[in-house]
């Protein structure tokens, strides 16, 4: 055989394709990528300002926190940071006063007793003459939440020179909720399989269940429910246990406790008892017991989240009980060791002839004050199923005894699910700067939320998760923006959506302000888009039935008539949406006066709550000028639009991003763009034939019939 020596041109083509292959980026470092700054004026300020690092203390936290140091240091400022046990001139100094002489002597102390367990403090100091900045706080793990803070300022280019920055959560609870079962499968996910190997667990501890550790842990997110809502009882057992021990043991460095989910029938499927009636005394000893023997497992559990009597799920009603009698039992089987119940207000019924968006206030308001103090009420944002808009749940601010958690949906089920990008922040900032009115104007949801409105001691905010094991972890590279939006309005519900976007783009790919400004934008309007080509107006709930994908507004004569569209948009020759007001389902009295006011009349509703709250006829006049009819026209054709030119707007930036990545993101803005023009030819079409109206001038014919989108029938969707 003869061998042929390559042409040097063509011999370093294939160098460079090779080096370029080997330096790709697929994803998986998240915004933790630690690379090379390339500012040089900010690398040699950081070199001159981070001599080294000392550290007091050997805990495991602040372990991981000096190796998490180590990791980004040298990979940011492309030198090694030496470990110091005596103070020098620009060192980086962590620790707490409790573990650390040197902390304890400085003047912090007073600012630290305001930060509680979990908040830190990162300032510019003079320790023994010595220039140095101190990381401190009153526990390890808000060492290690400032050392991460610490580094997003490095990697997003801020001055470190004269630092005083100072943290505390506002929400005590902040954690994921995975829906991922024992057999691997994710419902509502749509990023692979769940990262949960239970088959190898108790003895593999993959890499990625640090990382992720890792990367909730920098943005303050300080729990994770493991399995699913719709919960299987065999995680109750020892065989599983040890397997949840493995993940706990290894989660804890990073200040993230396990949770689990209580299948509410588990002392009959596997304890052998006849009943699972919460006032039984068999049954209450019977969960006493398997918490006890969890709690052997894992010491710091942090407790049950609870789906019952909710979309055939067991639960208290099962007996005659209501939810304060299921929740109570199981909290009260917790408290001694310090757990917490968090229990769902997701419940409706298709035998109660009621508006569903009414049904969680009917059931759960009466009970206001009727809970233990260890049990959190999870409310969704909205009051149907987290649908690309809604309006606030009517129950924050309701229960003013009783404290509600709020519960957000990152994975994208009705947002287009992985092939669309939605940043989510400005849906989650909507529902939390949204006024309750319950105690005059001002009264908004997030301080429901965090406890200042009605003095919760004990607050939360639970996120869906939406990650699997995708090498990217969310299948849709932006996908990871809205976790970790989600994380940073857990901690901090004040900060905007640009700012957070900011950040996650400059740590994710770059800090040129050629990138950051037009993709910013993009992430920003990307919401309202998908809003526009999906759902305008309020319409709500009009997607493919049980798999939730692509448009579906034509859904009747189901099993459960609440599970179809044709139940939400009221379409009818006369006109379209939902009268949730006095003359329809008066779903609104379940809001305070002020919200009544804001949305009781058709005339003067906010219109991207129009369709919710009226139905209105098809020559209704809008802001706009226009028909109801046109301006469902106009919007679909404008979201579908807006999509083309976000398309144009990631083309432009191909010289910022690493061909993978850029590539990624391309191929699935053109799915997208597809996915768009569907829904808006689908609906139009469909709404059409109520209307019995043209479709304004100047915009295009749909490519299809009406006909050829209600036979689209996709198999095999993910996530179901």
């Amino acid at each position: 055989m003869k061998f042929k020596i390559l042409p040097f041109a063509l011999a370093l083509l294939l160098i460079i394709n090779l080096t370029e292959l080997a330096y790709s980026d697929d994803g998986y470092r998240l915004w933790q990528r630690y690379e090379l700054l390339k500012d040089p004026q900010k690398l040699q300020q950081y070199r001159q300002n981070i001599s080294g690092v000392l550290i007091q203390g050997t805990s495991p936290t602040l372990t991981v926190t000096r190796q998490e140091l180590d990791m980004a240091l040298s990979g940011l400022l492309g030198q090694n940071v030496k470990n110091q046990s005596e103070i020098t001139a620009n060192a980086l100094v962590l620790g707490t006063p409790e573990n650390s002489p040197l902390i304890k002597s400085l003047n912090v102390t007073s600012k630290l007793a305001k930060l509680g367990t979990e908040g830190y403090l990162i300032e510019t100091v003079a320790v023994k003459g010595q220039k140095a900045t101190v990381i401190a706080a009153n526990s390890d793990v808000g060492v290690l939440y400032g050392t991460f803070q610490f580094i997003k300022l490095l990697q997003t280019n801020q001055d470190i020179t004269r630092l005083s920055i100072s943290s505390t959560p506002k929400i005590h609870r902040r954690i994921l909720n995975h829906w991922d079962n024992l057999n691997r499968t994710v419902e509502r996910g749509y990023a692979g399989f769940s990262i949960w190997d239970w088959h190898k667990l108790p003895d593999y501890i993959d890499q990625r269940y640090i990382d992720y550790a890792r990367a909730n842990a920098s943005i303050g997110i300080n729990g994770t429910v493991l399995t699913n809502v719709n919960a299987n009882a065999l995680i109750l057992t020892p065989a599983y246990l040890v397997k949840v021990k493995a993940l706990a043991d290894t989660f804890r460095p990073y200040g993230l406790k396990v949770y689990l989910t209580a299948r509410f029938s588990a002392p009959v499927e596997i304890g052998g008892l006849k009943t699972a009636d919460p006032l039984d005394e068999q049954v209450k000893a019977w969960w006493k017991n398997k918490a006890d023997e969890i709690y052997t497992y894992v010491p710091d559990f942090g407790g049950f989240l609870v789906k019952a009597n909710s979309e055939g799920q067991p639960g208290p009603q099962n007996y005659g009980r209501n939810h304060a009698d299921g929740a109570n039992m199981l909290a009260d089987a917790v408290a001694d060791k310090g757990g917490i119940v968090m229990w769902r207000a997701f419940v409706y019924d298709n035998k109660v002839p009621d508006d569903r968006a009414k049904q969680a206030f009917t059931e759960f308001k009466p009970l206001d004050g009727k809970f233990r103090k260890n049990v959190l009420v999870q409310v969704k944002n909205g009051p149907i199923d987290f649908q690309p808009r809604e309006p606030f749940h009517p129950l924050f601010g309701a229960m003013p005894q009783t404290p509600l958690m709020m519960e957000f949906q990152i994975t994208q089920e009705y947002l287009g699910q992985a092939t669309n990008l939605v940043y989510q922040a400005p849906l989650y900032k909507e529902t939390l700067d949204a006024d309750t009115f319950v105690k005059g104007a001002g009264s908004t949801v997030a301080k429901v939320v965090d406890g200042s409105l009605h003095q919760y001691n004990l607050t939360g905010m639970a996120g869906v998760a939406n990650i699997g094991n995708d090498r990217n972890w969310t299948g849709h590279l932006f996908g990871q923006a809205n976790w970790y939006c989600f994380g940073r309005l857990a901690w901090d519900h004040t900060l905007t959506s640009e700012k957070i976007a900011d950040e996650w783009l400059r740590m994710t790919f770059t800090n040129e302000t050629a990138f950051l400004n037009p993709i910013n934008k993009m992430m920003l309007q990307s919401r309202e888009t998908l809003v526009n080509y999906m759902t305008p107006l309020g319409l709500h709930h009009i997607m493919g039935y049980d798999h939730h994908y692509g448009p579906g507004p034509w859904i009747k004569d189901k099993k459960r008539a609440d599970w179809t569209s044709v139940y939400y948009h009221k379409a009818s020759p006369e006109g379209i949406g939902f009268d949730r007001t006095a003359t329809g389902s008066n779903a609104l009295a379940q809001y305070a006066p002020g919200v009544q006011k804001l949305y009781g009349k058709a005339e003067t509703c906010p219109e991207p709550f129009l369709l919710w709250f009226h139905h209105v006829k098809w020559d209704f006049k809008v802001k706009s000028g226009r028909t109801v009819w046109d301006e469902i026209c106009h919007r679909y054709y404008s979201g579908a639009a807006m999509v083309g030119e976000m398309r144009k707007t990631w083309d432009a930036t191909q010289s910022y991003v690493d061909a993978e990545r850029f590539n990624h993101v391309k191929m699935l803005l053109l799915i997208q763009e597809k996915e768009a023009r569907w829904w808006r030819d689908a609906c139009v079409l469909y709404f059409q034939t109520f209307a019995q109206r043209p479709i304004p001038a100047g915009l295009e014919k749909p490519t299809h019939s009406l006909e050829y989108y209600q036979k689209q029938d996709p198999k095999f969707v993910p996530g179901i």
